[in-house]
């Protein structure tokens, strides 16, 4: 009989070592879009904490009433350049006329509201005093400031929707739900939320429950199900129920066997609540690189963009 390569706990392990690189690499393959005059990276004195960031500022003049501003938050080990290059986020604020941040959290992670943090720092008042520098050095739309984030970005996107709903209009978490410990929030305003997330995410369990813990080394705690996330959210904005999921066309109908399936709840149209459910997607930024093993992290689907899609659905949105 021939022997296994490896046994489960052995695969276990590996992959462990593979998640915990993943972040790490996930964005080699993309490029920021050429450097803008006013790009630039910055620090903040927080809690008797520097904290760091790096923005993107488009060439040109900024539209009438400033220019909206995206905040995104990277994924727990990475860095705020690597969710930059992951997104690709520059080139599509140099076409749609936004200022994207990218946030740096302490020792690659953010304190998303999971009892289980090892490192609870206060990431909430790191963004509203970012938020203010921001304010002071450029242009910005006070009524236009969004958020999105990948896994642990996610689940904080998720958190600065229900702690600072006064000062950010919508959210868009990509493979990252809202935390159990802070279901009970209530936000202060209604925030339009996009939702994304895979069925066949191994990490962020689409249907709610334990986050992966990468055998101890990871955050753990625990995650409602996209569908109960995008529920929250409706009820906080008035919504009414969930439409009919709607197949939307694939774009890689042979190459990709993910498919993607919308769902619209009936919301005020400056507080829309939809989910892209990726079916068969994995811990991944659809769009992005398979930046790790599909047995690992699952699969990256690349039936949409999540950039593209995330953008269109901030820029629609009136302005709050």
């Amino acid at each position: 009989m021939v022997e296994p390569l490896m046994d489960q706990s052995d695969f276990r392990r590996f992959a462990r070592r593979v998640i915990a690189a993943a972040f790490f690499v996930a964005a080699l393959p993309f490029a920021p879009a050429p450097a803008s005059a006013m790009d630039g990276t910055g620090q903040i004195a927080v809690g008797g904490t520097l904290r760091s960031f790096a923005i993107h500022v488009p060439d040109g003049p900024a539209p009438a009433g400033g220019f909206p501003l995206i905040l995104a938050f990277h994924g727990g080990g990475m860095q705020g350049e690597g969710m930059r290059r992951l997104t690709g986020l520059d080139r599509m604020a140099d076409a749609r006329r936004f200022i994207a941040v990218y946030p740096d959290g302490v020792d690659g992670h953010w304190n998303d509201g999971r009892s289980t943090i090892r490192n609870p720092q206060d990431d909430v008042r790191f963004v509203a005093v970012l938020l203010d520098q921001l304010a002071r050095a450029h242009p910005v739309d006070q009524g236009r400031i969004y958020a999105t984030g990948l896994s642990n970005g996610a689940l904080f996107a998720e958190r600065i929707g229900c702690d600072l709903s006064r000062r950010i209009a919508g959210i868009a978490p990509v493979a990252g739900t809202l935390p159990v410990d802070m279901s009970g929030c209530r936000p202060a305003r209604r925030v339009a939320v996009l939702q994304i997330g895979g069925t066949a995410d191994p990490i962020m369990p689409f249907n709610g429950g334990p986050v992966a813990d990468f055998g101890g080394r990871g955050e753990g705690g625990s995650v409602l199900s996209v569908a109960r996330t995008a529920a929250f959210w409706a009820q906080a904005n008035g919504c009414g129920g969930a439409g009919a999921p709607e197949a939307l066309r694939p774009l890689r109908p042979v190459l990709d066997p993910t498919r993607v399936l919308r769902t619209r709840y009936g919301c005020p149209a400056a507080s829309r609540v939809t989910v892209l459910t990726v079916v068969g997607g994995g811990h991944t930024w659809p769009g992005g690189p398979q930046y790790a093993p599909v047995l690992v992290v699952g699969r990256a689907s690349h039936q949409f963009d999540a950039t593209g899609a995330m953008v269109d659905f901030f820029l629609t949105l009136p302005r709050r």
